[in-house]
């Protein structure tokens, strides 16, 4: 969002991821589970939609050099963050992302419905499709 807008300031996490993927996610997230969706960011970890994220930053799960946030650290966040309530997890994102988050709930039931897909194009048409036609993913 930065790189568009420099000038803002702290701003909320629903707003600050903008690419066209996270968008639709995001959109995903809101039709289907608009109560209980948060972000997973490298540097914070949790976000929820409303939690205000500082400024700018550039840390990747896939830079280790970057330092992102470890494992141990989401693990203990999800209690924090009253994540653990949950009986089951939703991913949307790829096979990374779904491993991290199986590695951090290891007693949930944790659910990617983009599995099957093979690039984020795949993605982005099976959460358009979803969404013009008001069907979650199984």
């Amino acid at each position: 969002m930065w790189d568009k807008e420099p000038q803002n300031g702290p701003t909320k996490a629903k707003y600050v991821y903008i690419g066209p993927f996270t968008t639709k996610c995001r959109e995903y997230a809101e039709k289907f589970y608009p109560k209980s969706w948060c972000i997973l960011s490298a540097k914070y970890g949790f976000l929820f939609p409303d939690d205000i994220v500082p400024g700018t930053y550039n840390v990747s799960f896939n830079n280790k050099k970057s330092c992102p946030i470890t494992l141990d650290e989401l693990k203990s966040s999800k209690s924090t963050k009253e994540l653990d309530k949950y009986d089951n997890i939703v991913v949307l994102g790829g096979k990374n992302y779904t491993k991290m988050v199986s590695d951090i709930f290891t007693d949930k039931k944790v659910y990617n419905p983009l599995s099957k897909c093979k690039g984020i194009g795949f993605m982005m048409h099976e959460l358009n499709e979803s969404l013009k036609n008001d069907i979650q993913l199984k």
